[in-house]
C-alpha cells in the first residue's frame, strides 16, 4: 500500500467521534483524535542542527501552524531529535502526516504521525469485561502424580 493511502476519511458514526464529520485513520486503524488545543502531529527525525524557526516554516507549508513544541538539551543547546505540531484543523494535520515525509529537511528524511491516537477497537470485543469468558481456568497447576 503506497504512504499515500495510508489515512483514509471514515465517516464519524463508526466510531464515537472525535469530532463532527470524519475521522483520520492510520493503516492499522486507529483513529487520530484532537488534543485539547488542536491536531497534535509528532515529529521525529529531526537534525539537531535545525533551529526551531526553519521548522515552523517548514510545517507552514501545509497549513497554520497553531503551536510547535521542540525540546532542547540544556547542556548542549542541541535539538533533541523531535518535535510536536499542532495544528487548527484535521485536514491541515492530515496534509503533514502524508506529505512532510516526502520531503527533506537538513538533509533529513522526518517521519511524521498523529500525536495523539486510539486504538483499533477489537473485532470480537464487545465491551469490557469479556475477555475470559468461554475459557476454562484450572483451579491449580498439574503435578506429576495427577496423571
Amino acid at each position: 500500500m503506497e504512504d499515500d493511502d495510508q489515512y483514509e476519511q471514515v465517516p464519524a458514526d463508526e466510531e464515537a467521534p472525535a469530532r463532527p464529520g470524519t475521522e483520520a485513520r492510520t493503516e492499522e486503524g486507529a483513529v487520530a483524535i484532537r488534543s485539547t488545543e488542536g491536531w497534535s502531529v509528532m515529529v521525529t527525525g529531526i537534525h539537531e542542527d535545525c533551529p526551531e524557526e526553519d521548522l515552523h516554516d517548514f510545517f507552514d507549508n501545509f497549513g497554520a501552524v497553531k503551536n510547535l513544541f521542540m525540546p532542547t538539551d540544556r547542556r548542549t543547546g542541541y535539538t533533541k531529535g523531535y518535535a510536536l505540531v499542532e495544528y487548527a484543523t484535521v485536514e491541515e494535520a492530515m496534509v503533514a502526516v502524508q506529505s512532510a515525509p516526502k520531503e527533506e529537511l537538513f538533509e533529513r528524511t522526518l517521519h511524521v504521525d498523529f500525536a495523539f491516537v486510539r486504538p483499533p477497537q477489537e473485532k470480537n470485543s464487545r465491551g469490557r469485561g469479556n475477555r475470559n469468558r468461554g475459557e476454562r481456568r484450572r483451579s491449580r497447576s498439574r503435578t506429576p502424580d495427577d496423571r
